[in-house]
């Protein structure tokens, strides 16, 4: 029975480089997301010629798009975030800790995860910057029709607010 017993164990240990599947998976999408996030960002920079050529009308429909598109890519970059937080949270909780990180010196300031709960709370915290985010991008092309459309849109303020200050209140 102590053989079979060892054969498992070694063979339950091994098991954990599956997780190199997410890792891997993760790192390609996060590449891939910045990637497709600075063309857009670049695709925008190029079109920025417009606006100084428009009329005053069109100028002020440029600007809101403009700003629109930006928030638009502040989220693809937030989100090309997580996924590498997540692929580095990963690695390091079940394959192995990153050698290259502690000899710059920079892994206490840019990543220390020691559980699941830690990767979680990493994760929790950039999600929500995306949801503020979206919640201003969308905002922004809000219609005010009727009064009740500005209280509205003053308590979607609170509750991100609200987020915002309980999340803070959690890390400390």
């Amino acid at each position: 029975m102590n053989v079979l017993e060892k054969y498992f164990e070694k063979l339950l240990w091994g098991s954990r480089l599956t997780v190199l599947i997410a890792v891997v998976a993760s790192l390609l999408l996060s590449l891939l997301l910045f990637v497709t996030t600075a063309v857009d960002v670049a695709s925008l920079l190029s079109h920025s010629t417009d606006y100084f050529y428009a009329g005053a009308e069109a100028r002020k429909d440029l600007k809101v798009e403009m700003v629109a598109h930006t928030v638009g890519s502040i989220d693809g970059f937030l989100l090309a975030t997580i996924l590498l937080i997540f692929s580095l949270g990963l690695y390091e909780l079940f394959i192995s800790e990153l050698d290259e990180a502690k000899n710059s010196g920079q892994s206490t300031k840019l990543l220390v995860i020691n559980s699941l709960d830690d990767l979680k709370s990493k994760l929790a915290k950039v999600i929500l910057m995306i949801l503020v985010v979206t919640f201003f991008e969308v905002s922004l092309s809000m219609p005010f029709v009727e009064a009740v459309d500005l209280v509205y849109f003053a308590l979607g303020i609170l509750m991100v607010s609200l987020a915002l200050y309980f999340s803070s209140r959690s890390s400390h």
